[in-house]
């Protein structure tokens, strides 16, 4: 009996100090108007932030967002500049498409990039209708051209756990999956100005179909396995401009809820059965155009928190 009990009481002990250590960390690039990267808790309180000057056009910017292993940022705040930032503010890292590799003179926009285990960064570029791979140094070391069309003007492109590439374009209205080649994989049409889509752990594709408003999931063969469109059932959540995606291990989604109004939260998470387990809702912060962001996992979290807190010394 004696055992029992203090087997329970590590068990609990244990159970409560992951409870304690886990945390949600929120990484937003707002624009519209709000221009704006920050970082926030799961209660939207904000714990860093950084006023993105941009091209002062408003919307101008903020389609794209990562919080990289070093703890830096990844971002843009014009369609052709590409930035990375410490949290101590400093921008370290810098790239210009609309002057670079080519394409001065040429009509170029950004909206999606990732850095690679390598070091490189990848940009996808619209207009020019190319994905690219450059070194530190802004050396071009890969390139492959998009399908001639509508095609080659872009929003997110996430890479598969194969490698490949999942490109989001709005006019047709479809995801294409490339090979690093350029080859043509996979694509589904999906007809709305597509936003975001991502490489799910069971090998289906999620999909924010933007002005779709719903998030859609598919399966290989093309066909719709799970969906939710125009609100979410029983609840009073309005689907709006649907951006960006993300998979929990739990099998949760999280999706993106952009231009929805301050009635609305601007990031939710849902289970699989159609329940919504969390919400985002920073109106004041994000306004009504939060496209990108990121939810930090655990370790992404601590990193931050440490680093943050490094500064504060």
């Amino acid at each position: 009996m004696k055992k029992c009990l203090i087997l329970s009481c590590l068990i609990f002990f244990s159970l409560f100090h992951v409870s304690v250590k886990a945390e949600r960390l929120v990484l937003i690039g707002a624009s519209y108007g709000k221009n704006i990267l920050a970082i926030c808790d799961t209660k939207g309180d904000t714990i860093w932030t950084y006023d993105t000057a941009g091209p002062k056009r408003g919307h101008t910017g903020h389609h794209d967002v990562h919080l990289l292993p070093n703890g830096n940022i990844l971002f843009h705040d014009t369609w052709t500049t590409l930035k990375e930032i410490t949290l101590d503010k400093k921008i370290v890292w810098e790239y210009d498409s609309a002057n670079s590799n080519g394409n001065k003179g040429k009509r170029v926009d950004v909206h999606a990039f990732a850095r690679l285990a390598n070091g490189n960064t990848v940009i996808v570029e619209s207009g020019v209708g190319r994905i690219i791979e450059v070194d530190k140094n802004g050396k071009l070391v890969h390139q492959f051209p998009l399908k001639k069309g509508g095609t080659q003007s872009t929003r997110w492109v996430r890479q598969t756990p194969k490698g490949n590439w999942l490109v989001c374009s709005e006019n047709p209205g479809v995801v294409t999956e490339y090979d690093n080649q350029g080859n043509i994989v996979w694509d589904y049409l999906i007809k709305t100005r597509v936003y975001g889509a991502i490489r799910l752990s069971n090998g289906n594709t999620l999909i924010a179909s933007g002005s779709g408003n719903s998030i859609v999931e598919v399966n290989p063969e093309k066909e719709v396995v799970w969906e939710v469109k125009g609100q979410v059932p029983g609840t009073d959540i309005q689907l709006k401009w649907m951006t960006c995606l993300q998979e929990q291990k739990n099998g949760n989604y999280i999706a993106g809820n952009c231009h929805a109004g301050p009635n609305n939260p601007q990031i939710f998470e849902i289970t699989k059965d159609k329940k919504v387990v969390w919400e985002f809702d920073e109106y004041e912060l994000v306004g009504n155009g939060l496209a990108c962001w990121q939810v930090l996992n655990d370790t992404q979290s601590k990193l931050v928190r440490e680093k943050i807190a490094s500064l504060k010394k």
